[in-house]
C-alpha cells in the first residue's frame, strides 16, 4: 500500500539519454576491445546487487527491502500505512488481522 503522494514518486522515469551506437561500446575494438574467452562474472567490477548496496530493512519485521521504503509490503498492510513514508492510510481498528 502506497499512498497517492508516494505513488506519484513510484510513476517517474528515468529520463533517456542520447547513446550513440560507438560511443563508449564495450565490443568495440577501437577502445581496447573486450578480451577473448574473458570471465564476464569474475571481470566485472561493480556486480549487480538487487537489494542495493544500503541493504534497507523494514522498521519492524527488519526483513531486507528491495525498493526504498521504510516498510514491506506485509507489515504495511498489516498497519494500514504506506509502505514508503509510513502516513497512515486505513483505519484497521476493527480488522481482525494476524502475522501467522
Amino acid at each position: 500500500m502506497v499512498c497517492s503522494k508516494c505513488e506519484k514518486k513510484l510513476a517517474k522515469n528515468a529520463p533517456s539519454a542520447p547513446d550513440p551506437w560507438k560511443a563508449g561500446a564495450s565490443n568495440t575494438m577501437a577502445g581496447g576491445g573486450r578480451k577473448i574467452n574473458e570471465n564476464k562474472m569474475l571481470s566485472k567490477k561493480d556486480r549487480y546487487s538487487p537489494y542495493g548496496a544500503a541493504g534497507k530493512k523494514c522498521a519492524t519485521c527488519k526483513s531486507m527491502l528491495n525498493k526504498d521504503g521504510m516498510f514491506c509490503h506485509t507489515c504495511a498492510y498489516t498497519k494500514g500505512v504506506c509502505e514508503m513514508c509510513g502516513v497512515q492510510i486505513q483505519d484497521t481498528k476493527n480488522y481482525k488481522q494476524s502475522n501467522k
